[in-house]
């Protein structure tokens, strides 16, 4: 057998293909789930499911997994992690009277329930019926949804049919109410089922979860406005040069300081936003949905209500790119008028040494001049004690006439050395 060197990665990228399939639930059934937003440590949430199989008497599920289904007679217990949320989805078959009244948070621990970690984002509660129990919309609203307007449609190319409000009803679990789905089984059997509860919790959540970013959108609009307005104060000063361009360039700066943390705050929300809204549609495109008659459908209700407020999203996020993209150019503007100023500073100094270069070199021409009859003096000085010297001790000499004619000579000669001197320390 030949052994092959596999990617490290190579059966968890063919297991993710797998990862948190749905699971065949037959008609009739009470599903409720939960869905919690969690900080960056998901060590609570691991722990919270782990301490609900125990108390249940079931088997821990593997520390490094990311979903996970224990079943404990009659009632099924489904746990997801994602990103940013961990998702509970209880499943108890069979049928009852009120299935939102006694629900399948009934049979798990209160006080489990009350220390679960994370903030609850999504609670719903789900009745699956079996086709016996199909009636007007009319009387399902009457029935279960406090005589509210629904929202459905036929599902699974008919095989079923999904009911909703989408409004939050009074439940002993939570002061805030559960959103509340009926769902009934015309002939989608079991699995099918599953598949369609699973895209139903899903479609809501990641509404829910895309919804988060419109709050900071509406927060972040006046402060967008705000540094846009000074952005245009700053640029007319600019162009009537009003003030100086260090002061200007220190207002941009400090402006391009507070757009970068706008962005910084709302950078991760918006693109989350962006991917749950386009697994909305997904969901929505899913479900296979066909009108019922009086009734609003998913997609049709998403495009209303929820499609508005991520264009609001986009818009915010938009405009913060817009800013910056202002920002930067006003800032490359004004720092290419300063170093334009700088560049004539600049020519006007190298004038001005130039010019002070050259008085010193004529300066130095006139001392080495002097200098040169300094030292012919010095040097004719000196000599002429020489001569005066040789005089006194019987030498025939004319000193006034040796003296007289050794200036010349020794002038040639110092001036020679002097250049010799300068042209080596140019060397």
């Amino acid at each position: 057998m030949t052994t092959l060197t596999t990617h490290p990665l190579r059966k968890v990228l063919n297991d993710e293909a797998h990862a948190r399939p749905p699971i065949a639930i037959p008609s009739p059934a009470r599903l409720s789930t939960l869905s919690l937003l969690f900080d960056a440590d998901d060590s609570p949430q691991r722990a919270a499911i782990a301490a609900l199989l125990q108390r249940l008497g079931l088997p821990l599920p593997d520390p490094h997994c990311a979903h996970h289904t224990a079943v404990a007679g009659d009632l099924t217990i489904r746990w997801a992690l994602h990103t940013e949320f961990v998702r509970y989805t209880f499943i108890l078959a069979g049928d009852c009277v009120d299935p939102f009244e006694r629900t399948a948070l009934d049979r798990l621990p209160k006080d489990w329930l009350a220390s679960l970690p994370g903030q609850l984002m999504v609670a719903m509660h789900a009745a699956l019926l079996p086709a016996a129990q199909e009636a007007p919309a009319g009387d399902i609203s009457q029935r279960w949804f406090g005589g509210h307007d629904l929202i459905g449609a036929e599902i699974g190319e008919g095989n079923g049919v999904a009911y909703t409000d989408l409004l939050l009803h009074p439940d002993t679990h939570l002061a805030e109410g559960f959103s509340r789905y009926v769902v009934i089984d015309r002939a989608m059997g079991a699995a099918q089922s599953g598949r369609m509860l699973q895209r139903l919790f899903e479609m809501e959540t990641y509404r829910m979860l895309a919804l988060l970013a419109l709050p900071e959108a509406k927060r972040q609009a006046p402060e967008i406005g705000r540094l846009g307005t000074q952005l245009r104060s700053v640029t007319q000063r600019m162009a009537e040069q009003s003030e100086t361009d260090a002061r200007l360039l220190d207002e941009l700066s400090d402006l391009s300081a507070q757009g970068e943390q706008l962005i910084a705050e709302s950078q991760y929300r918006f693109a989350a936003a962006r991917a749950y809204y386009k697994l909305v549609e997904r969901r929505i495109t899913e479900l296979r949905e066909s009108r019922l008659s009086g009734l609003q459908p998913f997609r049709e209700f998403m495009e209303r209500r929820l499609a508005p407020a991520m264009e609001t999203c986009e818009t915010a996020a938009q405009r913060q790119e817009r800013l910056m993209a202002r920002l930067q150019r006003s800032t490359a503007l004004l720092r290419t008028r300063v170093e334009v100023v700088h560049e004539a500073q600049n020519r006007g100094l190298l004038a001005s040494m130039n010019k002070r270069a050259a008085l010193q070199l004529r300066l130095q021409e006139t001392v080495e001049g002097l200098s040169v009859g300094v030292l012919t003096y010095y040097a004719v000085s000196l000599l002429s004690y020489l001569f005066k010297a040789g005089k006194a001790i019987g030498v025939p000499l004319n000193t006034e006439l040796a003296t007289g004619l050794s200036v010349p000579l020794i002038a040639l000669g110092v001036w020679w050395g002097m250049r010799r001197v300068k042209r080596t320390l140019l060397h």
